[in-house]
């Protein structure tokens, strides 16, 4: 059985600082991962990304009993370097660090530990990969001979070392075994539906002491299975630390929403901006929440009240924007509802240019999504590209990962056909464009 070897690093694209993005996934993936699995260890990447950043008790559990650890220190992530606080106070050696070179300068307090510098490409992915993990490899090796690289153990002499019993680390690798069992179950039950996520739920038992990892997995499983009021009764059984990040409040907001509880959705998104400021992911769901508003006041006939609603919306939706112009997905929302509005908002014509760079800065970084290819499809339909539209929805197509997603985008495709009949105006490339999304809907849910 291989030593595990937890890896501290940021998750997905990050960064620099100076307008660079460094894509951390790759460099786990080609330098770091190769480079463990070399040194006959058994690679664990912290669960941040999915838990929103809450250190939670698998966490300290990882930290303190994996006998080694790897440590990337570039962009002096905040969560990493506390993270390696607490490795270099309970384990004397076996925490090996490493930095993208002229990325970022390292902080005086770790500029002088023995660090290996690798070298990034203008796309932020690694380069000189072969002769990097050969590097790391050899380090990982020697610190198997267990040579003190903790300062404080180094500088202290005689400072304690915790006896980490072998017992409590045989009981702690189980359990990580189980927490990926896990996750691969809920992996097959989004693709079943609500009955298969709820058989993975009564296997976890008391909620409030699972794996912080596994539970938010299982609440965003509930989503991806459109089960809303699950998703809130999780969140009332989480446990206080994890029920408080702002993954999970955001995503409640959006629950709440979508079954009718309006005031209350909008209740939680104000709270969470206020106390921890806006969002682009935040005041894009507050946005929608507006938005559905808006829809519903159209529908009984409430002209007035949904032309105020429509103005709250594109102004969330804004807001949203301008936290982070990297972010898409609020500003085609704002675009969108400014082509619904008669006549048209005039801010769009300035704004679509921001949106459409916005987008082709995530398209050309990389590894694309769903929702990078469907923003460019609206934004063709709404510029009336044709020939960018169609490559747009054949990508997003095939990218589409569960039912809700083409449902939404042709929610919003439906918004702008319907404003242009008003007008007078029909575009037929983009009705068809509704109509594949709708059919891929169907085919993965059977429900739209």
């Amino acid at each position: 059985m291989r030593p595990l070897c937890f890896i501290l690093m940021p998750f997905g694209k990050k960064p620099a600082g100076d307008g660079r993005v460094v894509n951390f996934d790759v460099v786990y993936e080609k330098l770091i991962k190769p480079a463990v699995i070399d040194a006959g260890l058994e690679p664990l990447r912290a669960d941040e990304d999915i838990t929103g950043g809450v250190i939670h008790k698998a966490m300290f559990e990882r930290l303190v009993l994996c006998e080694y650890a790897v440590a990337d220190l570039t962009t002096a992530n905040a969560n990493v370097f506390y993270e390696l606080g607490i490795r270099h106070s309970v384990r004397p050696w076996a925490t090996q660090l490493l930095f993208a070179e002229g990325w970022g300068q390292l902080p005086f307090d770790v500029g002088l530990l023995r660090a290996i510098p690798y070298q990034l490409g203008p796309d932020g992915k690694p380069t000189n990969t072969k002769r990097n993990v050969v590097i790391l490899t050899e380090r990982l090796k020697e610190a198997m001979g267990a040579t003190t690289d903790s300062p404080l153990f180094q500088m202290l002499e005689g400072f304690p070392v915790p006896d980490i019993a072998r017992l409590k680390t045989d009981v702690f690798r189980d359990r990580i075994r189980y927490s990926e069992d896990i996750k691969a179950k809920l992996t097959k039950a989004r693709q079943e539906g609500e009955i298969a996520v709820v058989a993975v739920e009564t296997e976890l038992g008391d909620i409030s002491r699972a794996d912080a990892a596994v539970v938010v997995d299982l609440f965003l499983s509930y989503r991806a299975v459109k089960s809303w009021g699950r998703m809130i009764s999780l969140v009332e059984r989480m446990a206080p630390p994890l029920s408080v990040t702002v993954l999970v409040r955001e995503q409640l907001g959006l629950a709440l929403n979508r079954i009718g509880r309006s005031d209350e959705a909008e209740r939680v998104l104000k709270d969470l901006i206020a106390e921890r400021g806006g969002s682009s992911e935040t005041y894009g769901i507050l946005g929608r929440v507006y938005k559905d508003r808006w829809e519903k006041a159209i529908n009984s006939g409430n002209i007035y009240l949904a032309q105020g609603l429509l103005d709250q919306a594109i102004s969330a939706y804004l807001k949203g924007f301008e936290a982070d112009w990297r972010d898409a997905y609020p500003g085609i929302n704002a675009v969108t509802l400014m082509e619904v509005k008669t006549p048209p908002d005039p801010r769009q014509s300035v704004l679509l240019p921001v949106v459409r760079y916005s987008n082709e800065m995530r398209i050309a970084q990389g590894e694309p999504d769903y929702w990078d290819y469907a923003t460019q499809l609206e934004l063709a339909i709404l510029g009336r590209d044709q020939k960018v539209g169609e490559i747009a929805l054949a990508n997003a197509l095939a990218l589409a990962r569960e039912s809700w997603e083409p449902e939404t985008t042709a929610r919003n495709l439906a918004l702008i056909r319907q404003a242009r009949m008003a007008r007078g105006e029909t575009v037929t490339w983009a009705n068809e464009a509704e109509v594949a999304l709708l059919k891929l809907c169907q085919e993965k849910n059977n429900v739209c």
